[in-house]
């Protein structure tokens, strides 16, 4: 298994080189038209919703009402944001059943995540055998996280097994450092318990370009999911990710949002 997904990310290039030909620059848009199509969801759009093409429709999913969202990120109050359809953790997606959907989007999602391993289980508990997941994540040295260190596979795999609160202080602690450049001790730890306390999403985790390439080859290493990578593709200052959900040889079901694999 392990050699059939590096043969597969290698052979990446070559599929999409008659791709590339055809079309001066590759975007979100452009990008969509190819690979959706039928029913999904997006999760987290706000005032950013992918443009998709007529023949996919969308449903999006936030953790708040719109009204609640804007009161959470003031800076939205002037911005038109995408009508919330279902009121979900994004993480989990408990309340959306098992191979329901055509596609799942999540554009700049995943270093919200607290549990990033768990997200990708969950966004692929959802879609059905060959669906699509469509993930957009910021590259680091491009954003305000370049003082960051990156999210480690060890450390995920922590969060994964121990859960997220364990770490979740360090989170902060991390953020209000090297993000918002506090230095005092007092007015980081009053800042951190304010973060907190308003359950506020920041980057809980973050990633240059091949850091997250080599998370999704470690994670299929690890977990064996059934995913396959059809694009990895460099948009700017971030990278996109077109992902199949496809079994092979394995059974793939979900209980209490846990994953159990079975060779057939």
């Amino acid at each position: 298994m392990q050699k059939i997904f590096k043969s597969q990310t290698r052979n990446l290039v070559k599929d999409w080189a008659k791709i590339i030909m055809r079309v001066r620059r590759l975007d979100r848009a452009t990008i969509a038209s190819i690979y959706l199509d039928g029913v999904g969801i997006e999760i987290g759009a706000l005032h950013n919703p992918l443009r998709v093409p007529l023949s996919a429709k969308v449903r999006y999913v936030d953790r708040h009402s719109v009204s609640e969202l804007r009161k959470q990120y003031p800076e939205m109050q002037s911005l038109k944001l995408a009508n919330v359809d279902i009121i979900d953790d994004g993480e989990t997606l408990k309340t959306i059943e098992d191979s329901t959907q055509d596609f799942v989007i999540a554009n700049h999602f995943l270093e919200h995540c607290e549990n990033p391993i768990n997200a990708v289980i969950n966004f692929l508990r959802v879609l059905r055998d060959g669906g699509i997941l469509y993930l957009s994540i910021p590259d680091k040295q491009f954003t305000f996280d370049k003082k960051r260190q990156v999210s480690s596979f060890e450390h995920l795999i922590h969060d994964y097994q121990k859960g997220p609160t364990s770490s979740r202080k360090d989170h902060f602690r991390d953020w209000v450092i090297n993000v918002e450049q506090k230095r005092n001790e007092i007015e980081i730890q009053t800042r951190i318990d304010e973060l907190i306390s308003n359950n506020y999403s920041i980057h809980y985790h973050v990633w240059a370009q091949n850091d997250i390439l080599n998370f999704f080859v470690l994670l299929n290493e690890r977990f064996n999911l059934p995913l396959e990578i059809q694009l990895f593709y460099k948009n700017g200052e971030e990278v996109i990710f077109i992902i199949k959900k496809h079994y092979q040889n394995l059974y793939y079901s979900s209980v209490s949002n846990k994953r159990v694999t079975h060779a057939l």
